[in-house]
């Protein structure tokens, strides 16, 4: 079949056994691996900053005190919340790709461009004193990752008829979530062993021990299978015509994707040097990051390119895209979120001790859990139960219901960890709370990723079919901040030495969100059954 399908009825069940099946599945199935290594480039701060802290990097800053250690310490927490920034923002302009690049164009590029930031890290962490600005925009370029998934899970929504989309949306965002604990279990044993040879880099040790760490090659392992995932989408997958109406161009296809990726990567590039730099307040520069990302799209877009995305901004017009957007905030925006902080959070709150000798001082816990040990677990289950959420919210033939009881889990689970953590403050022993907080926050991965699936699965049955792509990346997008808020609002309160705030906080808006999703969909008049 040609890499540009004219045709394509998948709602023609003829058609769909013929020859939509196969074709449909083929580019699912090179979309997973695909998304997989996106969400490990776009994640994988959150665990290189465990490492960075334990090897004693210094960020450029020459830290002599505690107070300037933790300093350091807030700057690593930083780290991953600009890669959430940037992901987050980059989802904007890939909400609206397909319809202009083309699903398989953009698949490749897209995942071509995750080598930036992979091969860039594997070179920066060779060095601890390597300054803080190569990191940030290391970390910015981290975003490709966030970004690529609007744009994935628009495209896959084109192949698959409405009746099959909350199982292949399930599975492509599920399995693609995996690369999140992917990474976070293969990045561990990345570091203990010269992989690539002593060419790429040499071993660093841990102050203080024998210990040796390759921390660069948790970044460089990433970069040969990105290449040969770019290979499988340029030669395997499809653009189709329905989803693509000016297909044939290359060049300008390639053109308009690159175009739109500088855009979002302008916008985040401004937001992250005033959050950075000038110190301006999260709340101030995360809505300049989408209104500058925005505007550039809008005015500064080619004419053809212009036409395509002013069209597609007819979603913003109507109030289910805002109510989607909230809903799916709470459990994509979640799961990214605490995905990215799991591991630092585990540190921060068992891996110290208050020093018996000297008051006020923090020392290694010697019994403390090894983050790097469970931390892929949460994002583990969150992905792999995902697929569970589009699925038992078709056979319920009720995506709301299951969105209801899933935010009820979040709520409870929230709160069980944050008890557990106010258990651990101050103790000699916060081991002893660890396995009660570790299942809490199991549960309330659960929680999110079966509230995944759910609400992805309600968004065919509340828009038509040419705006239900568009809502699919944007509503995405949207929730990638999840991944920029939830570890720079954990920094902030572990900083202030209140970190159960920061999940009293997530549970009120948890609790607004159950109630919106059953005034307009779960409850016996809503105005949409979904």
């Amino acid at each position: 079949m040609a890499i540009n399908i004219e045709k394509w009825d998948v709602e023609d069940n003829g058609f769909w056994e013929r020859e939509g099946k196969a074709v449909a599945n083929r580019n699912l199935w090179i979309s997973i691996p695909a998304l997989l290594l996106a969400f490990a480039v776009w994640i994988i701060w959150g665990m290189l900053i465990v490492k960075m802290k334990e090897l004693g990097f210094t960020l450029g800053m020459n830290p002599q005190t505690p107070e300037d250690w933790a300093k350091v310490n807030a700057m690593l927490w930083a780290l991953p919340a600009i890669a959430g920034l940037a992901g987050a923002t980059l989802r904007i302009p890939n909400s609206f790709m397909i319809a202009v690049g083309g699903g398989r164009n953009v698949t490749f590029l897209n995942t071509l461009f995750l080598a930036i930031p992979a091969f860039g890290a594997g070179i920066a962490l060779q060095d601890k004193d390597t300054p803080y600005a190569v990191f940030v925009v290391l970390a910015l370029t981290s975003g490709f990752g966030g970004g690529n998934f609007s744009s994935s899970m628009s495209n896959i929504s084109y192949f698959f008829p409405k009746r099959m989309q909350g199982t292949a949306l399930g599975l492509n965002a599920g399995l693609g979530n995996l690369g999140v604990s992917t990474m976070q279990f293969l990045v561990p044993f990345m570091l203990t062993g010269a992989i690539f040879g002593t060419a790429f880099g040499a071993a660093q040790v841990v102050p203080g021990t024998e210990k040796l760490i390759y921390l660069h090659n948790g970044a460089f392992v990433w970069v040969p299978l990105i290449i040969l995932a770019s290979l499988a989408a340029f030669f395997g997958m499809n653009n189709l015509k329905s989803a693509t109406p000016n297909l044939g161009n290359y060049a300008g296809e390639f053109t308009k994707i690159i175009l739109l990726t500088i855009f979002g990567l302008v916008g985040s590039a401004i937001a992250v040097y005033m959050l950075v730099f000038l110190k301006i307040n999260m709340w101030i520069v995360l809505p300049v990051a989408i209104i500058v990302t925005l505007a550039m799209m809008k005015y500064l877009s080619p004419g053809e390119l212009k036409g395509s995305i002013n069209k597609q901004f007819a979603i913003f017009s109507n109030k289910h895209t805002w109510i989607m957007t909230v809903l799916y905030i709470m459990t994509f925006g979640s799961f990214i979120g605490y995905a990215s902080s799991f591991p630092k959070l585990i540190q921060d709150i068992f891996g110290y001790i208050p020093n018996p000798e000297v008051i006020g001082e923090m020392m290694v816990n010697p019994h403390a859990p090894n983050p790097m040990t469970y931390a892929f677990l949460g994002p583990l289950l969150g992905a792999l139960i995902r697929p569970v959420g589009g699925w038992l919210s078709d056979k319920l033939n009720s995506g709301s219901r299951v969105t209801a009881w899933s935010t009820i889990l979040q709520i409870v689970s929230a709160l069980a960890a944050a008890y557990f953590i106010v258990e651990s403050k101050g103790s000699a022993t916060p081991q002893d709370n660890w396995w009660p907080f570790f299942w809490s926050f199991m549960a309330l991965f659960a929680g999110t990723g079966i509230g995944n699936g759910s609400t992805f699965r309600s968004v065919p049955y509340i828009f038509s079919k040419e705006q239900a792509g568009p809502v699919l990346g944007w509503t995405a997008a949207a929730a990638a901040y999840g991944a920029f808020i939830v570890p720079k609002i954990f920094g902030e309160q572990i900083a202030a030495k209140t970190p159960e705030n920061a999940l009293y906080g997530f549970v009120a808006f948890y609790v607004f969100c159950l109630v919106l999703n059953w005034w307009y969909y779960d409850r016996k008049n809503a105005e949409v059954k979904c």
